[in-house]
């Protein structure tokens, strides 16, 4: 994957220094990340709350693409939960136009580069419009297999768990026997995604805010205190760096 790099990483640069140290038979297949600061951002400018989720759409496209070029096969973003909804009105009516917009400009994009685009969360409380643009996008992109992204919208850990009970209870003869955690897993949101190895944080909250609670039991948690407009390959790749750092036992005494 090294050579996918050339070109977006400037040689002689902090960047360069920590590709040098990643081990690339060792990179997480799923990142996960929770997309904080946006309004702290914009705040410390005296700028709009708006500017700074403005500002994070770049951020967006950076760890795409980083995540991409190393190889990552999914990628997952926070990028609303079910709490924002007691944001202000005219903010959270922003954000989706954003979305809206996002989708009829990137679609091409994931279309080229092979990206699958999937989409987590109770979709039906999402605006119409904004609604048939993420089921317009899944259908285009659901064969390609490059890297999948996952946008986790109207979203909460604990819902989630509870609407996975709830199908499993609306199953006749379901076998309750039967069920152990891996046949659990297949009734939540990400069914077939694999659990996120590494869970990524902004703007330095020790929080994981209802985020994936029963995938992350086993990931590794990276913080840093960059806002996410600020989030660039950098902090990408120290993130990587880190995790590689780590021994990863799963309950055992050997890492596996």
């Amino acid at each position: 994957m090294r050579e996918d790099l050339e070109g977006f990483i400037e040689p002689g640069s902090e960047e360069e220094q920590l590709v040098n140290q990643l081990d690339f038979s060792r990179l997480p297949q799923h990142v996960a990340i929770i997309m904080d600061g946006n309004g702290r951002w914009a705040k410390e400018r005296k700028l709009p709350r708006m500017e700074g989720h403005r500002a994070g759409s770049e951020s967006v496209r950076e760890a795409v693409e980083i995540c991409a070029r190393l190889g990552i096969k999914y990628l997952t973003l926070y990028a609303f939960s079910k709490e924002n909804w007691k944001r202000p009105r005219k903010e959270i009516a922003t954000l989706w136009r954003l979305l809206e917009d996002y989708l009829r400009k990137e679609d091409k994009v994931l279309v080229k580069n092979r990206f699958r685009l999937k989409v987590i969360g109770q979709i039906g409380a999402v605006p119409s419009l904004v609604q048939k643009e993420l089921e317009r996008v899944e259908e285009l992109t659901k064969d390609n297999r490059r890297m999948t992204i996952i946008l986790a919208l109207n979203y909460g850990g604990r819902t989630e768990i509870v609407d996975g009970v709830k199908k499993i209870l609306k199953e006749k003869d379901f076998d309750i026997e039967s069920l152990d955690e891996k046949k659990f897993s297949q009734y939540l949101y990400t069914a077939h995604l694999p659990d996120p190895d590494l869970l990524i944080r902004t703007s330095g909250e020790l929080r994981i805010s209802n985020f994936l609670l029963y995938q992350i039991a086993y990931s590794e948690i990276w913080i840093t205190p960059a806002y996410w407009p600020d989030f660039r390959k950098k902090h990408m790749l120290q993130a990587l760096v880190d995790y590689q750092k780590r021994e990863r036992r799963f309950g055992d005494i050997y890492p596996h």
